[in-house]
């Protein structure tokens, strides 16, 4: 059984409403790393849901560094003015300029990530797994993990969120949609610095 201190906690971390954490604590048995991560499952699905959604209002955010030496803007789209006015929309704009500025990503998914980059990189590991003598079955399952690394690393929606690295920052962006209740995208984003 859920206890009152344990939903208000979970609400907090999540965003999640009263009966979505109490049925996901029950379902965890009391377990609250389990029901957090049943929470966020929820999410992913009821995201994607809205994923065909037309997304053409947002606003742009925005982050300078205080040393005024680096930043970034990032365009933040959802479907109404009104949610773009939102709080928690305009919070999260200026969190994912923030971010930008701290990981400089270079595009918004990992499927993006330029194809050149990748090459290049795939030769240096291909000449490094040969002097480590690995075999040639082997090293092509290394390659692919690699390669999947790269593309997370290099990617916005798949970094761990500076603020709070135990999630990405789709998931982040997740949590948001389902709080809000509208389709949510990172647009295109620019990151400056002397």
């Amino acid at each position: 059984m859920s206890t009152l201190e344990q939903i208000k906690k979970l609400r907090e971390q999540t965003g999640a409403g009263i009966i979505e954490v109490k049925k996901a604590l029950d379902e965890a048995k009391g377990d609250e790393d389990k029901a957090i991560e049943l929470l966020r499952k929820s999410g992913q699905a009821k995201a994607s849901k809205k994923a065909d959604r037309n997304a053409s209002e947002g606003i742009i955010g925005t982050y300078v560094h205080s040393n005024q030496k680096i930043g970034a803007m990032v365009k933040i789209l959802c479907e109404t003015d009104f949610v773009a006015m939102n709080e928690d929309f305009q919070v999260f704009a200026q969190d994912i300029a923030m971010h930008i500025t701290a990981t400089d990503p270079q595009c918004i998914s990992p499927e993006d990530v330029d194809a050149e980059f990748v090459a290049a990189e795939r030769e240096i590991w291909i000449e490094q797994l040969k002097n480590e003598g690995k075999p040639e079955d082997i090293m092509e399952k290394i390659m692919e993990g690699k390669e999947k690394k790269l593309r997370a690393e290099s990617a916005l929606l798949s970094q761990p969120f500076v603020k709070n690295p135990d999630q990405t920052v789709e998931d982040l962006m997740n949590e948001l949609i389902v709080k809000i209740g509208e389709k949510i995208e990172i647009g295109e984003f620019a990151r400056f610095s002397f």
